[in-house]
């Protein structure tokens, strides 16, 4: 798992961050976890009508059918069987 170090955190913040954690339970670190894991949640994530938090997929399904939709042709695959390979 990856390692972040934060330099130059004013006294003031790493006292609040103590604070809190002590508050929380936790300890400062894992309140600092806590904290970016809260602030990367889903909650950017576009939802649809519902609420439902939708995927990108979905998003660039619903993003194509604003402008109308659009065809893809697919090329026609090779119909023979696999041939086994020689090594001479």
């Amino acid at each position: 798992m990856p390692a972040v170090t934060v330099r130059n955190i004013p006294d003031a913040t790493h006292r609040a961050l103590r604070l809190r954690a002590a508050q929380a339970g936790r300890s400062t670190e894992a309140e600092i976890r806590y904290i970016l894991e809260e602030a990367v949640q889903l909650d950017d994530m576009p939802a649809d009508a519902a609420g439902k938090k939708i995927g990108l997929g979905t998003m660039i399904h619903q993003m194509a059918m604003k402008y109308g939709g659009f065809d893809l042709e697919l090329p026609v695959r090779n119909q023979e069987p696999p041939r086994h390979a020689v090594f001479e």
